[in-house]
């Protein structure tokens, strides 16, 4: 059994730059493709924390640039965080004080369930899982942070 990283106050852990390594894989088609960039999760006006990713996704040996951002906010329970798109639409809870979690985001007719685990102080990770009529995907992410 894997052991995990309890993580007490989910916002200061995050805080800072991290290096991103993914991988995607599209179980129906058998495709694989990779993102590699970092993430700077850094203060937002009001509290919590702006996300924000930037890098190179190589999807079918074709290489562009890709980017995200979303808003981590003070969750309902001490420690936790409420993570949404950067529009504010809701996508997903997270609560990281065991060192892992599950977080389910439905959009259309598919459902994202996504496992957070962290190793220790400096690496985590997320497994989405996304099935549904339009996708079947696994991504699979690894973050460092950078000191």
């Amino acid at each position: 059994m894997a052991e995990f990283w309890p993580v007490p106050e989910v916002l200061s852990y995050l805080a800072g730059r991290w290096r991103v390594d993914r991988s995607v894989r599209d179980l129906a088609s058998g495709d694989e493709g990779a993102f590699t960039g970092t993430t700077v999760f850094g203060p937002l006006e009001g509290g919590g924390l702006l996300h924000h990713e930037s890098g190179e996704f190589v999807w079918r040996g074709a290489p562009r640039p890709a980017e995200r951002t979303l808003r981590f906010l003070p969750g309902g329970a001490p420690g936790t965080v409420d993570v949404r798109f950067a529009d504010g639409r809701p996508f997903h809870d997270l609560d990281l004080r065991t060192g892992r979690h599950i977080a389910d985001h439905p959009c259309s007719a598919d459902l994202y369930r996504g496992e957070f685990t962290v190793r220790d102080e400096d690496h985590w990770r997320t497994v989405w899982r996304v099935r549904g009529p339009a996708k079947d995907l696994v991504l699979t992410t690894d973050y460092a942070r950078v000191v």
